[in-house]
C-alpha cells in the first residue's frame, strides 16, 4: 500500500517564510503600540486659551482621529492574529497549501501576503 505523497513546501522554504512572518509580526506589533499610544494620548494641544469655536473644532477632529486610530488598531490586531495563525500552519507543515484547491499557493503571493490561505485560483472562484 503506497503512501499518498502530500504536496507541501520544504522545511527550508517553511523556515524562510517563518522568518518573514516573524519580522512582519514584530513590525505590526510596533505599529499597534504606536496606534494605542496615540489613542491613549489626551491630545491637549494647548488650545485652552484660544477661541471656543477653534476648541470645538479641535475636539471634533480629535474624536475622528481616535475613531480612525481605533479602527486601525482593530485591523492591526487582526493582521497580527492572521500572521500568528500562519506560524501555526508552518508548525503543522500545512503552510502555503490552498484551503480550497489543496494546491500550493504561489511563492510570490505568499511573500506579498504571508498569511494567505487561498491561491489566486481559489480567490477568483469566490468572485
Amino acid at each position: 500500500m503506497a503512501e499518498e505523497l502530500k504536496v507541501r513546501y520544504s522545511d527550508k522554504d517553511l523556515a524562510e517564510f517563518r522568518a518573514l512572518i516573524e519580522e512582519k509580526i514584530e513590525k505590526a506589533q510596533k505599529h499597534l503600540e504606536l496606534l494605542k499610544s496615540a489613542y491613549m494620548n489626551d491630545g491637549n494641544n494647548g488650545t485652552d486659551d484660544t477661541s471656543p469655536t477653534f476648541k470645538a473644532f479641535e475636539e471634533g477632529s480629535e474624536t475622528m482621529s481616535k475613531e480612525a486610530n481605533t479602527q486601525l488598531a482593530i485591523r492591526q490586531e487582526k493582521f497580527i492574529r492572521d500572521l500568528k495563525n500562519a506560524l501555526l500552519r508552518i508548525e503543522n507543515k500545512t503552510y502555503g497549501i490552498c484551503r480550497v484547491t489543496g494546491k500550493l499557493i504561489n511563492k510570490e503571493r505568499l511573500k506579498l501576503v504571508p498569511h494567505a490561505t487561498l491561491s489566486i485560483e481559489a480567490k477568483n472562484m469566490q468572485k
